[in-house]
């Protein structure tokens, strides 16, 4: 579950350091999405930060301003994940230093001696260099959401970075969400009718079937408008399905009887996005379910989880509501 807490008035929400009427020129949404982004930062970005997480979207153009404007003297000692090329060029025109999730330097490193027939095993690929311990974790990952519901499960993908946006969110201990009030439903899939599926090409028309029989009644592959002839392609090479289901359950809505696995019509969010993931052909599925860093790390596990700690909306009437978690304990069997 989440809880509420009050909304900040926008006196209060470290206002960004800009001119009024830079601020005036925004439409009421931007300038509420800008609102939420810089309370966001204000609360979640500490100079002793090392590695940041900076996701996809239209709402982290803001956050990432509101980091840059913390002055090169702070942000020069850290390295910036980018969830793709969008947020990789945002992080480039800011001036950040620029890292990437594949290449985070382990906690403790062990080398495994080497002598001539190591090394010929090594260059031949029959052994690896030997390097031992844990990843580093990013400490904080900030990302927008299609859609998030009161207990902060997720819809992302619209920008078809989602396999991405989850590596880098559950790589990070906490993982905080921006977003405009808009994306604020009680359940999934409310106002954001579809999920948004990662997928092999070569496998699309089998995982179409599938979401059919699955409850989706008419999963799309995403086309590229005006913008390119034929099927939306990933930073990953894969295609987008849309699958529309219908508003998904929290597991406190569910009746007796009723596992929210689809048998009786009704997916519960966790139910459905591990068996979306478990078609043979999807990369990564656009629901962020189950725990989030502060659970993950309570069961003492390394990295951090698939939902945000807390999530920050700009409202229309100019201030910032702020839904935080309190599944604070720790959970080992769900994902």
């Amino acid at each position: 579950m989440a809880s509420s807490n009050p909304a900040v008035p926008a006196s209060e929400n470290a206002a960004p350091p800009a001119p009024h009427s830079e601020i005036k020129a925004l439409s009421p949404v931007e300038a509420s999405k800008r609102r939420a982004a810089y309370k966001a930062v204000e609360d979640h970005f500490d100079t002793s930060y090392k590695y940041i997480g900076i996701g996809s979207g239209s709402t982290v153009v803001y956050v990432v301003e509101a980091i840059a404007a913390k002055g090169r003297d702070i942000t020069s000692r850290m390295v910036f994940i980018p969830t793709g090329d969008q947020s990789k060029q945002l992080i480039i025109e800011a001036g950040l230093p620029l890292g990437s999730i594949d290449s985070l330097p382990p906690v403790e490193v062990g080398h495994t001696k080497m002598d001539g027939v190591s090394a010929l095993q090594v260059a031949t690929g029959l052994q690896d260099l030997g390097l031992k311990g844990k990843r580093q974790s990013l400490d904080v990952a900030f990302d927008g959401a299609d859609e998030i519901d009161e207990d902060l499960n997720c819809i992302k993908g619209g920008g078809a970075c989602l396999f991405q946006e989850k590596l880098v969110a559950t790589a990070a201990k906490k993982f905080i969400c921006v977003a405009d009030s808009r994306k604020l439903q009680k359940r999934l899939l409310t106002t954001w009718k579809t999920i948004p599926i990662e997928i092999a090409p070569l496998a699309a028309p089998t995982i179409k079937r599938i979401l059919i029989t699955l409850g989706s009644p008419d999963p799309v592959i995403r086309q590229g408008g005006s913008a390119k002839a034929g099927p939306v392609v990933t930073d990953n090479g894969m295609w987008i399905i849309d699958a529309p289901f219908p508003p998904l359950c929290l597991a406190a809505d569910l009746k007796h009887g009723d596992h929210g696995d689809g048998e009786h019509g009704t997916w519960e969010v966790h139910h459905l996005g591990r068996r979306i993931k478990r078609i043979v052909g999807v990369l990564e599925v656009g629901l962020f379910h189950g725990r989030n860093g502060i659970q993950v790390a309570a069961s003492g596990e390394e990295g951090g989880g698939q939902k945000p700690v807390a999530a920050y909306f700009g409202m229309e009437n100019g201030e910032v509501e702020v839904r935080t978690s309190k599944e604070i304990h720790g959970v080992k069997s769900r994902p």
